[in-house]
């Protein structure tokens, strides 16, 4: 079946950004056709609308460009990671935008670099959680995350951008103060801000290059007062009697740039802490007729216990 040409629904301006990032990416790296696409504008589980292109930029310098150009020509941008969100925050909804959508996918940038000997660990956009997992795991060290949808591939900067997780008591959601991410500013300018604590450089070109290849030291490291995870999650889920939930979306103290962003940034890099392996572990299955029951245990258990549980 031959694919439906760009047609003349799309102005010029379209046609001339659509020939950019074909230059950008390459031609085996962008669609445009309504079926190919399908798949990138439709919700793992709801949520459906249409894109003007579906770009799979191959290095973190033609991320930045494509977004770029994608700004510039005054459309929408969408990052898209794994695509296995389930509240729609991955796609279109709906065809009502007043502009064109440009998908960004992430998936061919899905390197993770160690730091520390892997106590902390760089994250690139489209790494994945079960990736992590099995770079960690002969470091006797475990990610921020480990359960949820990462058996169908979530990406580890979905998860921050959308504050995922939780119920890991001593790592808490997925958050950090370190990540290298563009934005636009109040003149409607990209700009692209390193705020991961690595010195990579003064330009996006030099920045992105030098991160993507790995060309820092540990002397261009910095280790300061950013956090780059929920440090005081398990003491604050441990006051059962605050007033205010423990755990809730779109908790203000845990919105932080790339964290919480909902895609209102372009994210090109997270730094997350990472977490020892526990040596044993042993998982107990309660029943009771009365749900009641079941608070008083939690309760109990998050105030009482010399050490909270692992998860719950």
């Amino acid at each position: 079946m031959q694919e439906q040409p760009l047609g003349a629904s799309q102005t010029s301006d379209s046609r001339v950004l659509i020939q950019q990032l074909t230059d950008i990416v390459g031609k085996s790296h962008i669609l445009t056709d309504a079926r190919k696409t399908e798949r990138y504008r439709k919700g793992f589980r709801s949520g459906q609308g249409d894109a003007l292109a579906v770009v799979f930029p191959g290095s973190l310098l033609e991320q930045w460009k494509v977004f770029k150009a994608s700004v510039e020509a005054d459309k929408i941008v969408l990052m898209q990671a794994a695509n296995t969100g389930l509240t729609e925050g991955s796609t279109p909804s709906g065809n009502d935008y007043d502009r064109e959508i440009v998908i960004i996918s992430t998936q061919r940038l899905d390197k993770i670099q160690l730091l520390d000997e892997g106590k902390q660990v760089v994250a690139l956009p489209g790494s994945t959680l079960w990736h992590l997992e099995r770079i960690l795991k002969p470091l006797g060290r475990e990610p921020h995350s480990v359960i949820g949808s990462s058996c169908i591939g979530a990406s580890v900067v979905g998860g921050v951008c959308n504050n995922s997780g939780g119920s890991l008591v001593h790592r808490g959601p997925a958050y950090t103060e370190m990540a290298l991410y563009g934005r636009v500013n109040e003149l409607g300018q990209v700009e692209l801000v390193n705020h991961l604590g690595i010195a990579l450089g003064s330009t996006p070109e030099e920045i992105l290059t030098r991160l993507e290849n790995q060309k820092y030291g540990p002397q261009d490291v910095e280790h300061s007062e950013r956090q780059a995870s929920d440090h005081d999650y398990a003491e604050r889920i441990r006051d059962v009697e605050a007033d205010t939930p423990s755990r809730f979306n779109a908790d203000e103290r845990r919105l932080f740039e790339a964290s919480g962003c909902a895609g209102k940034l372009a994210v090109f890099a997270v730094r997350l802490d990472t977490f020892p392996a526990q040596s044993s572990s042993q998982v107990f299955y309660i029943g009771t007729n009365q749900p009641q029951v079941l608070t008083e245990l939690r309760r109990h258990m998050l105030a009482n216990f010399k050490k909270s549980a692992g998860g719950g």
